[in-house]
């Protein structure tokens, strides 16, 4: 009996691969015959494997593999088919009506696209996004504040750029970029006038140090996760590269002298010129 459900879910994948995905869904989390660890989970204990789905993803496009590519937005897609089978089980949704409430959501507010085919530059469709957006919530209860929507559970950076945005929306903002690099030179300076005081005036110091640069990247137009992660990368690469060429020439990690160090990070740097 095993193996006649094994293949006809397997047929059913060759012909319909989003509703075997569904159905598999569903056979994993039956009470009798499922698996003991999908049935015991809930949608609080599967964030964790959703945020770390998501940032496979994203490794798997800066690697620049296809493959991979493929493979990890499949298992950041199950997460979604397992939020949509564990709603369905609340009575709340099933994954058709997470998918219609796309369908409708896009079509709505594109209207650029899908009705009048105004020609809007990018900037004029966000506008127009935001306008549909707060067009739909009314009704709904005002916030208590434009920043009340912002997710908590966004990564620090993404969250404050998000903050930051808002509050450009009601003109709570700079109008030049210099202005906000003369700000980041203001943070600098306080941080290291909290070098000599206390762990927490440092500790606050920096965060704003670190709010003023994402202010800096915003109006450059520039995602500030993306930059540090292209950072992340080449000094991961670089490193590697610094590691490779000490033991080449006989020099021990640790225990190497600074300026050994900087002159083997010296050297890959030129390397990469060349």
């Amino acid at each position: 009996m095993q193996d006649e459900q094994r293949q006809q879910f397997i047929d059913l994948s060759q012909t319909a691969p989003v509703n075997a995905l569904v159905k598999i869904m569903q056979q994993l989390r039956d009470p009798l015959t499922g698996c003991p660890w999908d049935i015991k989970q809930t949608m609080q204990s599967i964030i964790p494997h959703t945020i770390e789905e998501t940032y496979e993803v994203a490794d798997a496009i800066y690697a620049g593999d296809p493959q991979h590519i493929k493979e990890e937005l499949g298992d950041l897609l199950f997460q979604v088919v397992f939020y949509a089978q564990l709603g369905q089980e609340q009575g709340w949704f099933s994954f058709d009506d997470v998918a219609q409430g796309m369908c409708d959501k896009l079509i709505r507010r594109h209207p650029h696209v899908f009705t009048d085919q105004s020609g809007l530059t990018a900037q004029q469709v966000e506008a127009q996004w935001d306008a549909i957006k707060l067009a739909e919530k009314t009704g709904s209860p005002i916030p208590a504040s434009i920043l009340a929507n912002i997710p908590t559970g966004m990564t620090p950076l993404l969250q404050a750029h998000k903050i930051q945005k808002a509050c450009a929306k009601v003109g709570f903002d700079w109008s030049q970029i210099h202005q906000v690099l003369d700000k980041v030179q203001e943070e600098v300076d306080e941080v290291r006038d909290a070098l000599a005081e206390s762990q927490v005036r440092l500790e606050e110091e920096l965060g704003d140090l670190l709010f003023a640069v994402v202010n800096v990247a915003r109006h450059a137009g520039i995602n500030s996760e993306t930059a540090l992660q292209k950072a992340n990368i080449k000094f991961t690469q670089r490193f590697t590269a610094v590691e490779a060429l000490a033991k080449q020439s006989g020099v021990a990690l640790p225990g190497a002298s600074q300026e050994a160090l900087e002159s083997l990070w010296q050297h890959v740097k030129q390397a990469e010129k060349s």
